[in-house]
């Protein structure tokens, strides 16, 4: 199966103008184990109530039976599930999708084969989603661009409900740019028509792709690509009188600018295109920022946030006379980092004190992992001392009795330690994308 999917990338990669017109084939037993295979163990289920251990008891009648009515085009995907869960930093609810189990793993193959096709066109300013790209990728070559001499204004966007309003028409006619079979396109139709349950109640689905779906992501970035990457690098791009650059990462968007009249022609060219696609701008978290602007006599400039850091111009000058945009993380990130670790220490600490620790280790070694960036020391540090804090609260509310003073603490923390604060991503070398700058 790897071998075929190569084999398609390699054509995609040296045929750009070729059409794809025989893929369906390419799901079949050998393609849906592997995608069972890959799925985790414990995930929520949908509507049909079937989790991975319930489907692998017969999974070779299960996988027969749906090749069976997927060869008489009798499959028709179950509605997903809708669930809302914490939007971090705010009180409002995102919602997710669940898929049935026999769904994920058709959207598992076709995500495959579609990533094999889609990921040798993709351009290189597009990281979200992608195999061997992530966030911390394009938090580089972010900071690379802003850090350029003659990058001045930063168009920060942010698009309304994306996932919730992709047209499904548009959608097929961007896939059908390079694929040609009926089964594959019928069966991407029927994923985005099938609808939602909500407490119980059948919804249609007219436009979108459910955050959550296996092949969410996929459609997205196809969608996007042809939306703004294309539209941004093909076309905008060459009529800007400076440099122009954007770092995508799924729906969320940097644009860069060296005038700033390209940056306000851009800003409105933005909005008229989203519209042309059925999307509209979030006008309150869109805007555009001047670099090194001068308030009151004062160098400065408003700070803006990408991915859960905050990018901030520092008032020191580097060793070359030069004033650098650094990275912090958000006092939004921050803020919902810290309530998520105390509300779960208030509702898991009856937990055994070995196994509390534990989890509670591996939750501030997360953050570390992701927030450990060069220069990003301070608020990492921070982080630790506050939930070294709330620890020390919640474990003395355990019972009613006070379980130990201070002193008593530090020697607990000696014998089980949160993780040291350290710098884990060095965001000065660039990985993938770097072509881009070049």
């Amino acid at each position: 199966m790897e071998t075929k999917l190569a084999r398609i990338a390699e054509v995609a990669r040296t045929k750009p103008k070729e059409k794809f017109t025989s893929l369906a084939h390419l799901i079949n037993e050998e393609m849906l184990i592997q995608c069972h295979r890959e799925m985790k163990t414990g995930k929520a289920s949908g509507v049909d109530g079937l989790t991975k251990t319930d489907y692998e008891q017969n999974l070779e009648g299960n996988l027969e039976d749906l090749l069976n009515r997927m060869k008489r085009q009798a499959y028709k995907p179950l509605p997903v599930k809708r669930v809302y869960i914490p939007k971090p930093g705010t009180d409002a609810k995102r919602p997710l999708g669940l898929p049935a189990y026999e769904d994920k793993l058709v959207q598992a193959a076709l995500a495959k084969i579609l990533n094999a096709i889609y990921e040798e066109i993709f351009l290189e300013c597009s990281f979200g989603y992608r195999p061997g790209r992530g966030c911390h990728d394009a938090i580089k070559m972010l900071r690379k661009i802003v850090n350029k001499t003659r990058i001045n204004f930063v168009v920060e966007t942010d698009i309304k409900g994306f996932f919730d309003n992709v047209d499904h028409a548009w959608m097929i006619k961007f896939i059908e740019h390079k694929i040609q079979d009926k089964n594959i396109i019928r069966l991407i139709q029927r994923m985005l028509k099938a609808g939602i349950v909500e407490a119980g109640i059948k919804k249609d689905t007219p436009q979108g792709t459910p955050q959550g779906g296996v092949a969410s992501p996929i459609f997205a970035n196809i969608y996007l690509h042809y939306v703004l990457d294309l539209w941004f690098e093909k076309l905008f791009r060459k009529h800007c009188r400076g440099e122009a650059y954007m770092v995508r990462y799924a729906d969320d968007s940097v644009f860069c600018f060296e005038h700033r009249e390209d940056a306000i022609n851009f800003y409105n060219a933005f909005i008229e295109r989203l519209a042309k696609f059925k999307l509209e701008v979030a006008e309150d978290k869109t805007r555009i920022i001047e670099l090194y602007q001068r308030k009151d006599d004062k160098d400065d400039t408003d700070p803006f946030d990408f991915l859960g850091f905050t990018f901030y111009v520092d008032k020191n000058p580097n060793k070359f006379g030069f004033k650098e945009i650094k990275l912090k993380t958000s006092k939004k990130k921050y803020k919902a980092s810290l309530k998520r670790c105390k509300e779960w220490m208030r509702d898991h600490r009856t937990l055994p004190t070995k196994e509390f620790m534990k989890i509670m280790k591996s939750k501030v070694q997360g953050h570390i992992n992701y927030y450990g960036v060069i220069g990003n020391r301070r608020s990492v540090g921070n982080f630790v001392t506050e939930v070294r804090k709330l620890l020390f609260r919640w474990l003395n509310r355990r019972s009613q009795r006070r379980s130990f003073n201070w002193a008593g603490y530090v020697r607990f923390l000696q014998k089980y330690p949160l993780p040291k604060v350290q710098t884990n991503v060095m965001i000065y070398n660039l990985g993938a994308g770097a072509s881009y700058l070049k």
